[in-house]
């Protein structure tokens, strides 16, 4: 294996932890705050970035760790701006993200994990395998990433961060979590929480705890149907995830954040697009507030699915607003480079 993967990750090491080694080594411990603000502030990609350390210091730092940077191993552009990425990690993985440019906003789509465990019969990623959970530094990296492609490609910073790429953020909580600290912290990148978005596709036990640590985050479930037979059929999570146990694991989180949720729901042709299923969907919304997002499905090879009629997509929208429920109907962004929603694969070896 190559070295560079042994050493120790630095960015997996908290500030007290660097205080610790540093200190054994005969170094001052205000050394510690100056290279994480070079870490996560400054995202430095080498510890020879680190000039207003002792070079002693940065050879010492090169020899003990490693700083696995993320790379842009390619880039697509869509004709409606979108640019979807494949990057490489340090161990030769490859994961996507992807910039997602519209008048209001400029979304990073982010991935947790290379693959995905979940086997959801219409996301292309759950027929990849999952290999491994991402670090912290290496969700941290796509966001610095991104940013600096909408800045040198638009000319606007990104304002908003989403948690759609590649896995399942909350199978990889403590690194999510980790991550989103570093980008919303006064000592890190300083976003918003508000502008960050996690999705799930709805881990009863891991909502709950993202009450518990009281997040300031928005979250949002991949509903997609609300009974749990539909249900079960094209998420195989909601045979321990429950309905049932996902409204109640909900009202748990909004009673101990306030945060309303949004739910995400692909209209699937003649399957999930009939008023009976907005019904059933409305009656799930009165359980804490809540919006509901439709979204256009994207077709992929592996699946047979195809997208709801536009008649049946405004019809199921209008019914649910008659309900009060608060519906957008979100289309596609860089289908054409099989950058949209459920899209995202690995096609090279």
């Amino acid at each position: 294996m190559n070295a560079i993967v042994e050493k120790k990750e630095i960015r997996n090491l908290s500030v007290e932890d660097l205080k610790k080694v540093l200190i054994a080594e005969g170094e001052p411990a205000f050394r510690a705050k100056q290279i994480s603000e070079w870490l996560w502030m400054k995202s430095a990609r080498s510890f020879e970035e680190m000039t207003n350390l002792p070079k002693a210091l940065r050879e010492k730092l090169n020899e003990r760790f490693s700083l696995n940077v993320v790379n842009i191993h390619q880039s697509q552009h869509s004709s409606d701006k979108t640019i979807k990425n494949t990057f490489r990690l340090a161990d030769n993985n490859i994961i996507e993200g992807v910039l997602i440019p519209t008048p209001e906003r400029m979304t990073a789509c982010v991935s947790s994990q290379v693959g995905c465990s979940l086997t959801c019969k219409f996301c292309a990623t759950g027929y990849m395998e999952r290999k491994r959970n991402l670090d912290a530094g290496e969700i941290y990296d796509q966001v610095v990433l991104i940013d600096q492609q909408a800045k040198l490609n638009y000319g606007i910073p990104l304002s908003n961060i989403v948690y759609m790429g590649m896995g399942e953020p909350l199978l990889n909580y403590a690194n999510v979590l980790r991550s989103i600290d570093r980008l919303t912290a006064p000592d890190g990148l300083n976003m918003s929480p508000k502008r960050i978005t996690v999705s799930t596709a709805g881990i009863a036990k891991m909502i709950k705890k993202l009450g518990d640590d009281q997040v300031k985050f928005n979250l949002a479930l991949s509903l997609h149907a609300a009974n749990d037979v539909k249900r079960n059929e094209i998420m195989p999570i909601n045979e321990q995830n429950t309905l049932k146990a996902l409204a109640e694991a909900l009202k748990y989180y909004f009673i101990k954040t306030k945060n309303p949720v949004t739910y995400e729901y692909i209209l699937f042709d003649n399957f999930n697009d009939g008023l009976e299923d907005a019904a059933e969907l409305a009656k799930f919304c009165k359980h804490l507030p809540c919006k509901v997002n439709i979204i256009e499905y994207n077709p992929i090879s592996f699946a047979s699915f195809q997208n709801a009629e536009e008649d049946k997509t405004e019809a199921f929208a209008n019914y649910l607003r008659k309900q009060g429920v608060i519906t957008n109907i979100r289309r596609s962004r860089g289908k054409d480079i099989d950058a949209a929603c459920g899209q995202l694969a690995i096609k090279e070896k």
